[in-house]
């Protein structure tokens, strides 16, 4: 697993899990969850390159 990958499926999960508690109970820097939630996706989206592509590069 690519540590970009990795590392963006971590956020995800913190960013979601910052965001439900921070419905429940308000606390200083909540917005912050939706952030790191969406540089969780990013990460996430960009950690998991194509094999194929990769592969007809290396030929």
């Amino acid at each position: 697993m690519h540590w970009q990958r990795l590392a963006g499926l971590v956020l995800s999960g913190v960013g979601v899990g910052g965001y439900v508690i921070g419905v429940y109970v308000p606390y200083t820097g909540r917005a912050f969850s939706i952030t790191v939630l969406m540089v969780g996706v990013a990460l996430a989206a960009i950690g998991s390159p194509d094999t194929t592509e990769a592969t007809e590069a290396a030929e």
